[in-house]
């Protein structure tokens, strides 16, 4: 059911009042602190990732109302220190969203999303609190496979990028060529460095080619899951122990798993 604007405004102060009757009575609530939400924040946006890879639109809406309910505790925490509150958070963010869209809400044209993503990082660059560099956007915590996407993304929006997609396989190839050098060397340093450099250009290939690597990487650590899972559960129905069972034989087992879709 899709409710009106009305009645979703209503929705958000009711959930405010109730934020703010439980940071007065509840116990809990009352010392919770910037640093002590933080690493739940964290776990909460990563069970809203799994929700969202997994399709799961009634997952996806409990998510959901729990990142909001960190949003609207830090903003919270901060009115009380008197800095800023939930009016802030989304004045901001409606100043934002007005100048960086300037196609909408503006003169500018952008007919495409690729111009619409150049544009977007020009306006950031040129916003009084904004980034002072193409990168410095980027944060320092985001998972590595996420800020390699992320760095090679904001530098095609300058134009630092392939003429063409086809290039990317020469930069993979040697790559590969300079790790399996290192790795005969038996450089281990070196050989870490030039893995490094061989993951970055298959990321910036998944770029090119339109597909989310973080993704793609998660739906196969999902089917390896599925079926090693069906492997052992084969094993443990047979009385047989999996760490004396010989290769070939772990194979057949985990070909029937793929035959069967998993």
């Amino acid at each position: 059911m899709i409710h009106t604007k009305k009645e979703q405004i209503e929705a958000f102060g009711r959930f405010l009042d109730i934020l703010n009757e439980l940071r007065q009575k509840c116990p809990w609530d009352r010392k919770q602190t910037n640093e002590s939400l933080r690493p739940n924040t964290i776990e909460e946006v990563y069970e809203l990732c799994d929700a969202l890879t997994r399709n799961d639109s009634k997952e996806i809406c409990k998510e959901l109302g729990d990142v909001l309910l960190h949003v609207g505790f830090y903003a919270l925490i901060a009115s009380e220190k008197g800095e800023f509150d939930i009016k802030d958070v989304c004045d901001k963010l409606c100043d934002k969203l007005i100048y960086r869209h300037p196609h909408v809400f503006g003169n500018e044209k952008a007919e495409t999303a690729g111009q619409v993503s150049a544009n977007w990082e020009q306006l950031k660059l040129k916003e009084k609190d904004g980034n002072k560099t193409v990168l410095s956007g980027v944060p320092a915590a985001l998972p590595a496979l996420i800020k390699a996407y992320r760095i090679q993304d904001k530098a095609r929006n300058v134009g630092f990028d392939w003429e063409e997609k086809e290039q990317v396989w020469d930069k993979v190839k040697e790559e590969f060529e300079e790790l399996q050098a290192e790795i005969v060397a038996l450089d281990k340093d070196k050989a870490e460095s030039e893995f490094g450099d061989l993951l970055f250009s298959i990321i910036n290939a998944a770029r090119l080619y339109g597909i989310n690597p973080e993704n793609a990487l998660e739906r196969t650590n999902k089917k390896f899951i599925n079926r090693f899972n069906y492997l052992e559960e084969q094993t443990l129905q047979k009385g047989i122990d999996l760490k004396l069972m010989k290769l070939n034989e772990m194979d057949a087992i985990w070909n029937e798993a793929k035959q069967k879709g998993l």
